[in-house]
């Protein structure tokens, strides 16, 4: 999916709610302290290659080393190059300021939720992309589920998570500054 695709999604999607979603986990990810401190990892059968590979994009292209992920698989070649080589053991390793993004399709398997709630216990922030799957969604600090039948598929909200991970929040501006000031000391406008 083009630059462009991705804006016509996020003008179909404005008024859906899911972008305000995927900026709230795209933020999410920005607060990783460390570049290689973005752990992704799928499911057996399902590996984030490409999730891993917009984020290196989008972290080279803005100048944000912390959105680098590490790409963590379930059985690494040995002779593979070392940064495919990362097996589920840099899980257990994983601390705070690092964050683990399980990107699952399909429902996580028992091994990966034992890991997650192992690197949750150790301060890893844990973030997933699943599609409704309960037990993820209650191990994650924050979580979005990807319903079959929603406006979205699954590969395109990935597009929208890394293109919300790499904006930059805008500051508000003194015009709205004073307007969200007013509000909270007049109410909110009430139209008849």
């Amino acid at each position: 999916m083009d630059a462009g695709s991705v804006a016509f999604l996020r003008e179909v999607l404005a008024e859906t709610g899911w972008l305000e979603r995927t900026r709230e986990l795209g933020t999410a990810l920005r607060a990783t302290r460390s570049p290689g401190g973005l752990l992704l990892v799928g499911t057996p059968g399902g590996e984030p290659w490409h999730l891993t590979a917009h984020l290196g994009d989008e972290a080279r292209l803005t100048g944000l080393p912390q959105l680098a992920p590490t790409l963590v698989r379930w059985s690494p070649p040995a002779q593979a190059p070392a940064h495919l080589r990362v097996g589920l053991d840099r899980i257990e390793r994983a601390g705070r300021g690092e964050t683990l993004f399980v990107v699952a399709e399909r429902q996580a398997p028992v091994p990966l939720l034992e890991r997650v709630d192992d690197a949750r216990r150790t301060g890893a922030t844990i973030l997933a992309l699943e599609s409704g799957d309960p037990e993820l969604a209650g191990l994650a600090h924050d979580a979005l589920a990807i319903p079959s039948d929603g406006p979205v598929s699954f590969d395109g909200a990935q597009h929208l998570v890394s293109a919300a991970a790499a904006e930059l929040p805008q500051r508000p501006g003194l015009r709205d500054r004073l307007a969200r000031l007013l509000e909270r000391v007049s109410g909110p406008q009430v139209v008849d």
